[in-house]
């Protein structure tokens, strides 16, 4: 099962500077350990706790994960994640 992940810039350093990466899991919990495997580190950056970081946004098919089953999300063959940092801040 092939699924495109989308990787922030800010995480580009774990994946050789590559923009996006190819993994498979049937949940986001098991396609974030085989991406772990592969570019050590990524998994905490994104996971935490047996979670979705606070301040991660992550993305299947568009659709917020966090309003799916978080974590637990189940993928299909040829489903795109996108891994979002939060932007926080602003003007006051």
């Amino acid at each position: 099962m092939a699924i495109e992940v989308r990787i922030p810039t800010i995480l580009r350093t774990y994946t050789d500077g590559q923009k996006s990466v190819q993994g498979s899991g049937t949940t986001l919990d098991e396609l974030f350990a085989d991406l772990d495997s592969r570019h050590a580190g990524l998994r905490d950056r994104v996971v935490e706790n047996g979670g979705l970081r606070r301040f991660v946004n992550v993305y299947l098919n568009d659709e917020d994960v966090r309003f799916l089953k978080g974590i637990d999300t189940e993928l299909a063959d040829g489903d795109s994640v996108t891994i979002l940092p939060a932007v926080a801040g602003g003007m006051r």
